[in-house]
């Protein structure tokens, strides 16, 4: 019981100091050096880490009161999750808006592989197959081909672009009205499909057959309060944000400091791509190991699906704005 107890309150701790490297590089280093950055960095990515926490909380206790399907639930977890990576881009873009918008893009890359190393990891039934949640398979394959196709539209727009630009014609580029419609239209398909999502699948996943992955329940379990449901959710996304910040002022210095060593943008946007998915990575993380598989997937697939349809139109309206 003991341990159970100290392994709940570990995201408070991992909070408390995080907060406290986060004060010191913000308060008392005045330098934007080295040891700032890692402060900030390594500050902003253990609050991530809490906020995360905080957040799984918060969607398992909802989604047990409301008897929801977990995947439903984790996937409504995993667009709160995004918000340190939103504040993290939108300061790398306001400084950079080159490097932010690889980084956007890159950020794609990176959520593909760590769903293609997650769904190695998917426990077996006794055949030795891995069950994928049915709200993947009915509506994110759609999503898969969507953003397939935006990616592919959007970068054959910007090669013509520039194959037919020239230095004396400036109007070969979107321009603000563009980027606020393609960035209107892709939130849309968003905001369609969490719809979808909601109506279609929101209902507790029954196993098809005995053979099935078996699905955690608890009996005589106490339901959370819906009052400490919400505190868990404001509070997750209010330190989120203070999270994605820390990690976006990292990035500015990194960027920084890799320029001034002579290293590409394209180098520095590859690491910064990383620290920009971290939220997604340790909610994954963190949910696997506390056996709540369908959460983890659903962030796991959320970090392909609501890149193009969520992050990247999000930093479509920053540039235009």
């Amino acid at each position: 019981m003991s341990e159970q107890s100290h392994a709940s309150k570990q995201w408070l701790w991992l909070l408390i100091i995080g907060f406290i490297l986060i004060a010191i590089a913000t308060f008392v280093i005045h330098s934007h050096g080295w040891l700032k950055g890692i402060l900030l960095g390594v500050g902003g990515l253990l609050v991530v880490f809490a906020s995360s926490e905080m957040m799984i909380h918060a969607v398992d206790g909802f989604a047990k009161r409301k008897k929801m399907n977990s995947f439903v639930a984790g996937t409504m977890a995993g667009l709160s999750s995004n918000i340190p990576e939103l504040v993290m881009l939108a300061f790398v873009l306001m400084a950079t808006p080159r490097v932010g918008f690889i980084v956007t893009v890159l950020t794609l890359h990176v959520g593909a592989a760590a769903f293609g190393l997650y769904c190695g990891m998917l426990p077996r039934d006794v055949e030795g197959n891995a069950e994928l949640p049915k709200p993947l398979v009915g509506l994110s394959t759609d999503l898969y081909a969507a953003a397939a196709g935006v990616f592919f539209s959007i970068g054959v727009i910007m090669l013509l672009m520039k194959a037919f630009s020239s230095s004396a014609d400036a109007s070969a580029a979107l321009s603000s009205t563009d980027l606020y419609v393609f960035g209107g239209i892709l939130l849309l398909i968003q905001l369609v499909a969490v719809t979808r999502l909601v109506k279609r699948f929101s209902k507790d996943h029954e196993p098809a057959s005995a053979e099935d992955v078996p699905v955690q329940k608890e009996t005589n379990e106490k339901l959370m309060p819906m009052g400490v449901i919400v505190l868990f959710g404001v509070v997750g996304l209010l330190v989120s944000i203070v999270g994605g910040h820390s990690v976006g002022e990292f990035a500015g210095i990194l960027v920084n400091k890799l320029a001034d060593a002579g290293y590409s943008e394209m180098f520095g946007a590859i690491i910064l791509s990383v620290f920009a998915s971290a939220g997604a990575f340790v909610m994954i993380g963190t949910a696997h190991f506390k056996r709540k598989y369908s959460i983890a997937m659903a962030n796991a697939s959320g970090a392909i699906t609501q890149v193009p349809f969520l992050v990247l139109p999000i930093a479509m309206i920053i540039l235009a704005a």
